[in-house]
């Protein structure tokens, strides 16, 4: 075979596997962003925001949960080993480990210190790592809140707390950028859960945050 031929028809391979890749890269990004205006037609931000934060240009390593933030410090604070599991039975989440106060979103989903913790009276909020859907794991905490754009109001969370049983109902979805900080503010009236992970999941400029509030089901 001719060997200028050979080149050629490597190069068209390894042209088009490139773009195959860039194809299924990018394409689960776009897909997010047409469903999520029509699903979040307005993106709830109280706070002023600036364009930096907005675009999100300056890449982080999205997989320590002091880079989420755009205008609060985020203090590590892993009080006497806290934790507890979580898990949502229609994503094929179960008994995922939530540290209280944690730092590396690769070993753990972390609660966020300072908020309530579960069953009481306030508002518990969670975070978690996403990637591109298509690397789904529900055991692996690189990808584990990759679907959480998928649940819907009334879907389950459970959450057991040093042996004791919690559920929550989802109540509402929507979108912040990340310098809104609103989300860590508690609630008086009863507790609630709130999920956390960066959208479109897999975009590494991490330029929102999606939101899932669950509240409490009493016990019967």
């Amino acid at each position: 075979m001719d060997r200028k031929y050979v080149y050629k028809l490597s190069a068209i391979i390894f042209g088009l596997s490139g773009l195959i890749f860039i194809l299924g890269v990018l394409i689960p990004i776009v897909k997010y962003e047409v469903v999520s205006r029509q699903k979040y037609p307005v993106l709830i931000s109280p706070v002023k925001t600036t364009l930096g934060g907005v675009l999100g240009w300056e890449l982080k390593d999205s997989t320590q949960i002091g880079n989420w933030f755009e205008n609060k410090e985020y203090l590590y604070s892993d009080v006497n080993n806290l934790s507890y599991t979580l898990s949502i039975p229609i994503l094929n989440i179960k008994d995922a480990k939530v540290i209280f106060g944690g730092q590396d979103i690769k070993k753990s989903i972390i609660h966020f210190p300072g908020t309530a913790l579960p069953g009481k009276v306030g508002n518990s909020v969670i975070f978690g790592h996403s990637v591109l859907p298509i690397f789904y794991n529900p055991s692996d905490y690189k990808t584990i809140f990759s679907k959480l754009p998928t649940l819907k109001e009334g879907d389950i969370i459970e959450i057991n707390f040093d042996q004791i049983y919690f559920r929550y109902a989802i109540v509402s979805m929507f979108e912040v950028y990340p310098e809104d900080i609103q989300i860590l503010e508690q609630e008086a009236s009863n507790s609630y859960l709130t999920l956390v992970t960066c959208v479109p999941p897999g975009d590494p400029r991490m330029p929102r945050r999606l939101i899932v509030r669950a509240k409490i089901i009493p016990f019967n």
